[in-house]
């Protein structure tokens, strides 16, 4: 019986040469690895600790050697620390280097042990005459102010030299020797790297070429068919169904062909079938694979089920139908409704705009009242919270700008009460300090709007500044709540501060309103305002205007006429605001003196 070569059998016959290549390739790196490895071991645990400590122990005799002469020649005992360390060197550091040293030089030849121990003799018998001939005779001033005792300390001093440049040279030869010895162990590892990599070269250039043969045949006897199926598989997917067909052969790709196939064949009957049904042709004839083919029992029972719904839904939208046109009859009947109580409702606010605006001076007023002034008035609603009062008592002048609490009807409401209040305290009482009116102003609102200072607190009240102007001798008293004064003079803008307290009821101790009175001179600007201007947003990033850009605008305005200042401001606000919406009322109040 002949042997089928199915799929699995030519991949594995492909893998399993890339598998004994790569074995032989392991095998070789492991070897030469551990070889690197103990040489390495050698390298690092031996020989580099032993070289090192070698020129430890070389520096430490020059250590030696300069605190010895220090000693000899440095009579002064002022300066001790060089003393001390070479004490330190010859009683502690040395036996511990000799220690580390004895173990280290287990490893090491016969010839290296014998050097170290000679190094080693004549560093100890160096040591002993620096510590019995140097250090013991050169114990104190007086012993270098007797020649007798210099002299005896010389000649051993004049040796030790001739002793310590031996040593040098034969701690300088073991350092050379071992470091020969680490260089050729680095040699023997480089040796074997290089092998290794000639190797794996060869290796990886043999299973390149290996790789590609076995891709071509894999390709050709594999792949190729693989990419067939896979595009019509991907047609399916889109729903389209394929014209080609698989062609028959002998291993699992002409089996998965067969069975494709067949699948194209039944979705062919099945796609015609569904048409069918979805134009309504219910009676359409389809016969399922077999008794277990779920999909066409499915496409019957479908069949049934939409022509069962489609009655159905005819009877639901006749229903649905009859209900949708009472609905919307209803709904333009509601409508209709709301249009008329809208109307209403505007109505009602427009005349309490024409109310808001009859109680404002008209311009005539505020020209003859308050000469060389203007006023930019902007509400946010149709009804503004925000108003200005101006009067005349004697031969005194009287503005203020007021910011009632909220904006729109309820703002509203509260500058009718506000204006009341100030009409009544100008007219029927002999009150002329803006503070004193301002104290009566916010008695006359806490008793308007019945609120005190026991149970819940009711946050109605306005912020405002109160200006009182002599203009024969150019004196100008004010009181505000909240909204400072500005005063421009000589370009320079000056606030006046305001009580950190409103018109309204305050949690705390009642406070009386400061009066501020200022001499005014020619040329000087004047500011009153609400906080509308500054907190209006706009600008490239949608940002608030803020209170600092406000101030250097007026001071920019501020040498203008107060027509242009007006025109100026107006324009400024607007250009900052573009397209959003506006936040509060703006009030704007600018007298030149």
């Amino acid at each position: 019986m002949a042997i089928r070569f199915t799929i699995g059998r030519k991949i594995g016959l492909g893998f399993g040469s890339f598998i004994v290549l790569t074995m032989i390739a392991f095998i070789l790196t492991v070897v030469t690895l551990n070889d690197s490895k103990r040489q390495t071991e050698i390298v690092v645990g031996q020989v580099t600790p032993s070289v090192a400590e070698l020129k430890e122990l070389n520096l430490l005799l020059q250590r030696s050697h300069t605190n010895v002469s220090k000693w000899f020649y440095n009579k002064s005992f002022n300066d001790i620390e060089f003393r001390d360390e070479l004490k330190n060197i010859i009683r502690i550091e040395y036996p511990e280097k000799k220690k580390l040293l004895m173990a280290l030089s287990t490893t090491w030849s016969a010839d290296e042990k014998t050097q170290l121990k000679v190094i080693f003799g004549r560093v100890e018998t160096l040591f002993k005459i620096y510590q019995n001939e140097i250090i013991g005779q050169l114990n104190s001033a007086e012993a270098y102010e007797d020649p007798n005792i210099y002299m005896m300390a010389r000649l051993p001093y004049e040796d030790s030299e001739v002793n310590i440049k031996t040593i040098y040279r034969n701690l300088n030869s073991l350092i050379a020797f071992k470091q020969e010895a680490a260089e050729k162990v680095k040699d023997d590892m480089f040796d074997s790297f290089k092998f290794l990599k000639g190797f794996v070269q060869a290796l990886g250039i043999t299973l390149v070429i290996g790789g590609l043969l076995i891709a071509l045949y894999t390709t050709r006897s594999i792949t190729k068919p693989i990419q067939v199926l896979k595009k019509m598989l991907l047609s399916m997917g889109l729903g389209v169904l394929p014209k080609e067909r698989i062609q028959t052969r002998s291993d699992e790709v002409g089996e998965m062909g067969i069975a494709l196939n067949e699948l194209i064949q039944s979705m062919e009957q099945t796609t015609k079938f569904a048409k069918e049904t979805g134009a309504g042709k219910f009676d359409a004839n389809y016969k399922p694979l077999s008794k277990d083919d779920s999909l066409g029992h499915a496409l019957l029972k479908m069949r049934d089920d939409l022509a069962e719904n489609e009655r159905s839904l005819e009877r639901k939208v006749m229903e649905r139908t009859e209900e949708v046109v009472r609905q919307k009859s209803e709904i333009e009947n509601k409508n209709e409704e709301l249009e008329i109580l809208y109307k209403q409702v505007t109505d009602s606010i427009h005349y309490a705009k024409r109310i808001q605006e009859a109680i404002l001076p008209p311009e005539s007023i505020i020209d003859q009242i308050l000469p060389n002034s203007f006023v930019l008035f902007k509400p946010k609603d149709i009804v503004s919270g925000d108003f200005y009062w101006i009067e005349k008592k004697n031969n005194l002048t009287y503005f203020a700008a007021v910011d009632c609490t909220g904006h729109g009807v309820p703002g509203a409401f509260m500058s009718l009460v506000g204006h009341n209040i100030l009409k009544d305290i100008i007219s029927n009482t002999d009150v002329i300090k803006p503070a004193e009116i301002l104290n009566k102003l916010r008695d006359g609102v806490i008793n308007t709007l019945h609120v005190s200072n026991k149970g819940t607190q009711s946050k109605d009240g306005m912020d405002i500044t109160l200006c009182c102007i002599n203009y024969d001798t150019l004196e100008l008293q004010y009181a505000a709540a909240y909204n400072p004064l500005y005063i421009v003079r000589n370009g320079e803008l000056i606030q006046h501060e305001a009580n950190k307290f409103p018109i309204g009821v305050f949690i705390g101790e009642k406070e009386d309103f400061a009066n501020t009175t200022i001499q005014l001179q020619k040329g000087d600007q004047l500011y009153l305002f609400s906080d509308g201007y500054a907190d209006q947003f706009g600008g490239p990033k949608g940002k608030k205007f803020m209170v600092g850009n406000f101030r250097k605008v007026l001071t920019h305005v501020s040498s203008m006429q107060v027509k242009e200042q007006f025109d100026h401001l107006d324009k400024t606000l607007s250009a900052w605001q573009g397209d959003l919406e506006q936040v509060d009322d703006v009030l704007v109040i600018g007298v030149k003196v």
